[in-house]
């Protein structure tokens, strides 16, 4: 295996096998059958300015799982190719303001790598994909900029189903760190799955949920601002709430910077039982000397096994 595909694995947060530097052809079938379970995390770290904090060491990380100290057997702060949903609001209230979706679709496509995975959904009472059928994934700009242009504002809002089919559609990327960037004021009125339905699979999920709200105070339309800063707190996004459009294009091109100044950091549970419980976890940063640093990640992870899995 070549040190690019170890590090693929690793990010992805699978069954990772240990295997000695010097094992032979002839003791490859043994080595394969002893497996450790490797929980990956993604992790974001802002300054007092919600600024992304780049080039920190893995020294300064430290992690718990169930307030037990856990060992960190795995680092990375590279800037890898990624996969990213972009899930818009297309219903009636965004009447007016597309310029808006265009113009922070497009910040955000200008950012993207040629390595990138990337795919908008627009929902209304329907959740529709923007790029053809047979193309779930693309990194060429015209091909997203006419994805981003496709659909006109109309209807109700179903973002439940929305982010749970943005999340079912990442599970075909190749591409093991996984973004959805939500556009939202956090209401639903048409979505067949609930709020907790929703929230559970986003925390099922290896992914990263970025929200970013279009509630326009100036007609008092207030949105549920609860239902974005719970997606974004349960799998270690960020929760945006900009106070214009104008703002609104900052965000998305602030996101579209901040998921590539990340890290990755693993770790082997000291609690090795298989019984399909869901774990907390917990990374803190310390840097002597520097002060008002936060930590964004996923509040924590179902172990494999068992009939209780959340």
């Amino acid at each position: 295996m070549t040190t690019a595909q170890m590090h693929r694995l690793l990010l992805a947060g699978v069954v990772c096998t240990t295997v000695p530097l010097f094992a032979t052809r002839q003791d490859t079938q043994a080595v394969f059958r002893t497996q450790s379970d490797l929980v990956v995390l993604h992790v974001n770290v802002f300054d007092r300015r919600s600024d992304a904090v780049p080039d920190l060491p893995q020294s300064t990380f430290h992690l718990l799982e169930d307030n037990r100290r856990q060992e960190i057997t795995f680092f990375s702060s590279a800037d890898v190719p990624v996969a990213v949903g972009l899930i818009l609001d297309g219903s009636a209230s965004m009447i007016g303001r597309q310029h808006m979706v265009l113009a922070g679709g497009a910040a955000f496509v200008r950012s993207r790598h040629a390595e990138d995975e990337l795919f908008t959904i627009h929902f209304n009472e329907h959740v529709e994909y923007g790029l053809p059928p047979a193309l779930p994934f693309t990194s060429r700009e015209s091909l997203l900029l006419a994805a981003l242009a496709r659909y006109r504002p109309a209807g109700q809002t179903a973002l439940h189903d929305a982010v749970i089919f943005g999340l079912e559609h990442l599970k075909r990327a190749t591409h093991q760190k996984r973004v959805l960037v939500v556009l939202s004021d956090g209401e639903d009125n048409a979505s067949r799955a609930s709020r907790d339905d929703m929230i559970e699979r986003a925390r099922a999920s290896d992914a990263i949920i970025y929200t970013v709200s279009n509630a326009d105070q100036r007609i008092g339309r207030a949105g549920d601002a609860g239902v974005l800063r719970k997606l974004a707190d349960v799998t270690g996004g960020v929760a945006y709430f900009p106070g214009s459009d104008e703002k609104v294009v900052e965000r998305f091109d602030e996101i579209a910077g901040n998921i590539r100044r990340g890290y990755s950091i693993g770790f082997v549970p000291s609690n090795q039982a298989r019984d399909g419980t869901f774990r907390r976890v917990k990374v803190m940063v310390i840097v002597p000397g520097r002060t008002g640093l936060s930590v964004r990640t996923r509040d924590g992870y179902t172990a494999p096994g068992g009939s209780g899995a959340r």
